[in-house]
């Protein structure tokens, strides 16, 4: 049997370049997609197995050529990733018309082209698709009017992917994570922050990259096979709990 083909956009760092390691253990092959060249060929340089290809997924002609190439090198795709996306966080009335797209560009119209262009292969081997959405797209949060926004749209895309694309043997899955222990984000929230997180999670912690890839490598894996157009929260809890939860844990 020919070796399964998975791409992966925002493949250069994190949860995408957690996700193209757990593929490759797999013994899957990789197309890493991603637009930052440099970190892309320092990411994929250490990789077997992988293709890295320097592409914006908000451009619609680079996401045709970018696939275009894929299927001239492994003349097929099993499952794509849509996990690159990008964060600008601000006050509602700060949010300018340009920061609005700027962030809808990319979360939004990218899974939406990366996907489309990608149909035709994914109905030749019946593969799946997962797009990876955000808490912030299940629950409203302070200064993230653009982005919650548009990983909700993530999220509907999802369900209409799974609706239409179905009766091709196409699944569609979505995973929200919650707070990660990226190296970003450890840069940027305080003490503070983390402590105020740590407080609303269930699990009491941050996820791994690698906690979620195992969420990721599931879906488009065939013992998802009867699995489509679910929205799954790698989130420790955080979703499902609330506002609340720290005053009514018991304390030993």
């Amino acid at each position: 049997m020919a070796q399964k083909l998975a791409l992966v956009t925002g493949a250069a760092r994190g949860i995408g370049l957690a996700t193209t390691k757990l593929f490759l253990q797999n013994l899957w092959q990789v197309a890493m997609i991603d637009r930052d060249a440099e970190a892309l060929s320092q990411a994929a340089s250490s990789l077997d197995g992988t293709m890295p290809i320097v592409a914006d997924v908000s451009d619609p002609d680079q996401v045709d050529d970018m696939v275009k190439a894929v299927m001239s090198k492994f003349g097929r795709i099993d499952a794509v990733v849509n996990n690159a996306g990008i964060a600008e966080f601000g006050p509602i009335e700060q949010h300018d018309f340009a920061v609005w797209r700027r962030v809808m560009e990319t979360n939004l119209d990218g899974v939406f082209l990366v996907s489309q262009a990608s149909i035709p292969a994914l109905r030749e081997s019946r593969g799946a698709i997962v797009n990876i959405a955000s808490i912030s797209g299940l629950r409203a949060s302070t200064l993230r009017v653009a982005y919650g926004t548009s990983k909700a749209g993530v999220i509907h895309l999802t369900k209409q992917q799974a609706a239409e694309l179905g009766e091709y043997g196409i699944r569609a899955n979505c995973v929200c994570p919650g707070p990660v222990r990226t190296k970003l984000a450890m840069a940027v929230h305080t003490p503070e922050i983390i402590a105020a997180y740590h407080d609303a999670i269930p699990l009491n912690r941050y996820g791994s990259e690698e906690e979620i890839a195992q969420v990721i490598f599931f879906l488009c894996s065939d013992k998802a096979s009867y699995v489509t157009g679910q929205v799954i929260a790698s989130d420790g809890g955080f979703e499902c709990t609330g506002v609340g939860l720290p005053a009514l844990r018991k304390s030993d």
